[in-house]
């Protein structure tokens, strides 16, 4: 195998998708600043033991493992980046009220979690602690729907759902771990015999709750058939008048609902989202409530929150054009390099031709020209006389 060949799924970043890349980065940061957001940056390295702390068996799975030479100890490079905010607000940061925190860095997943996916997203994140009101999941969104905007993201839509609403379904049921997680298999792929089959001694309310949710997906119309075939659920009617409030505060976009839809059940704790765009093959962004983050350090308060991967984004925006640049001769002569110094202090691209290339700059749209004219440098559109 050539020295040069990078593992499956792993992939260089050049030039112009690199600079798309970075310019996205810091306009979703620049975003989530304008809502209060602070900017952290755990390290991409940790103690395995906290790293996978209190996370579920999924990211376990997704987590590179290695031997740290120093101590010996299980050291884990970080495959999602939210356990490792919520340590920081825990035993970092320990604020008493509302802490809003962002952050972007590589994560490394041992396989693609979707096909085609890199093993090495960019991840995006906002999240904030100490607040259990529906503000804080109305605020994500909008933070997460104002991020794709900034983006210039087109044409998104809202899925809507609340892992609450099956566990209140579950609550009680002395039922084996393996028949829950096939139980929500079954819901996620709304697979209506396997369903039955595995609910089949379930109290009559549970049962005709699950098999009622197969069903409930589609536009505003579902939570009031919700609200009929759940009436008898305990929790499911805050859930559901949460979801209502939610979707009330979205303007810029669709919004849909599936209350089967049970994507990282193990984790969040009340509503979630996803946000689809055209030209995406999946969500683009996924967020929502997940209280229970920070109780494996010892404080257990209130979160919500959202994670997107930046090379994802990048694939479904609209191209940026190149950045407008000068061409300059390469010389040793004071006053040139005193007139090229000052167009870069101003904020100007100058690219320096060497001796004996001509502009092989592929990245910058060199139009204009920096010339000598009757003594003096000038820089003048390219194709002026």
């Amino acid at each position: 195998m050539s020295a040069w060949v990078l593992p499956d799924h792993i992939a260089d970043v050049l030039p112009s998708e690199a600079r798309h890349i970075e310019e996205l980065r810091r306009g979703l940061l620049d975003t989530a600043r304008s809502y209060g957001y602070e900017l952290v940056m755990p390290p991409l390295l940790e103690h395995l033991d906290s790293l996978l702390t209190g996370t579920g068996e999924a990211l376990d799975l997704q987590t590179f493992k290695l031997v740290d030479q120093l101590s010996g100890r299980s050291l884990g490079l970080r495959a999602d980046t939210t356990q490792q905010v919520a340590r920081i607000d825990a035993h970092l940061l320990n604020r008493p009220g509302v802490t809003r925190l962002c952050y972007c860095g590589p994560v490394l997943h041992a396989l693609p979690d979707r096909p085609h996916a890199t093993r090495e997203p960019l991840q995006f994140g906002a999240e904030i602690y100490g607040h259990p009101g529906i503000e804080a999941d109305i605020e994500s969104l909008l933070l997460a729907l104002e991020c794709l905007r900034s983006a210039q993201v087109r044409d998104v839509s809202v899925d809507l759902a609340d892992v609450r609403i099956v566990r209140s379904l579950l609550s009680g049921l002395p039922v084996a771990l393996d028949t829950l997680r096939q139980v929500h298999a079954a819901l996620a792929v709304k697979d209506a015999s396997e369903l039955a089959s595995l609910t089949r001694d379930f109290p009559a309310h549970s049962r005709e709750g699950l098999l009622a949710l197969l069903q409930l997906y589609g536009d505003a119309s579902v939570l009031d058939e919700a609200e009929i075939a759940l009436k008898h659920i305990a929790g499911a009617g805050k859930a559901l008048s949460d979801l209502r409030a939610i979707a009330a505060r979205i303007s810029s976009a669709q919004v849909t609902f599936d209350l089967a839809d049970l994507r990282g059940y193990t984790y969040y704790s009340g509503p979630r989202f996803a946000i689809y765009a055209h030209g995406a093959s999946d969500a683009l962004v996924r967020g929502g409530r997940y209280d229970e983050v920070g109780a494996v350090f010892g404080r257990n308060r209130p979160a919500a929150g959202f994670s997107l991967d930046v090379k994802q984004l990048v694939g479904v925006v609209p191209p940026r054009a190149l950045k407008p640049a000068i061409r300059a001769p390469w010389g040793d002569e004071r006053d040139v390099n005193e007139v090229i110094a000052d167009l870069r202090r101003r904020g100007e691209t100058v690219v320096c031709v060497l001796p004996g290339h001509g502009s092989e700059v592929d990245e910058f749209h060199c139009d204009r020209e920096l010339v000598l004219v009757d003594g003096r440098w000038v820089v003048r559109s390219i194709g002026t006389v």
